[in-house]
């Protein structure tokens, strides 16, 4: 982690001529929800967002309490605007999908502040995915892999 740097929210590496990024974020207080029947929306809504903003999903992972994505990301969006996308979009429609998450989360946010991103510049984009691929392994949808 020597080269990682730190913000307030985020801690990163990032080369940016690379355009593909390892992202990792977590649920408010790491509480175990994405499972079944909210892992599979949360997946579902993660590909709309990705496909709409051209972004290629390469690999996935959905834990019981985080997500893993490597990315493939178009030049013009930048890391933070897809994060916020990412984050955003999925805590409200997850929250007015499911109303017990809801109640856990006083309809507020799903997800806790900030993120992990590291370009894969730094690595092989193999090691990246064999890391992810490597993640709880259980259910497998394609490249984006769900955790029972």
């Amino acid at each position: 982690m020597q080269h990682y740097r730190k913000t307030s929210y985020s801690l990163y590496d990032i080369n940016r001529a690379a355009g593909r990024y390892h992202l990792v974020w977590i649920t408010k207080y790491r509480r175990k929800i994405l499972r079944g029947e909210v892992a599979k929306r949360v997946r579902e809504l993660i590909r709309e967002i990705c496909k709409t903003n051209d972004v290629e999903i390469l690999k996935g992972h959905v834990s019981g309490d985080h997500i893993h994505l490597f990315v493939s990301v178009p030049p013009h969006l930048s890391v933070s605007k897809l994060m916020q996308m990412l984050k955003g979009k999925t805590s409200r429609k997850m929250l007015f999908e499911f109303k017990t998450l809801e109640k856990q989360f006083w309809g507020r946010h799903l997800w806790a502040r900030g993120y992990f991103v590291a370009s894969s510049g730094n690595v092989t984009d193999e090691v990246v995915m064999k890391y992810i691929e490597n993640q709880e392994i259980e259910k497998k949808d394609d490249d984006f892999k769900i955790d029972d």
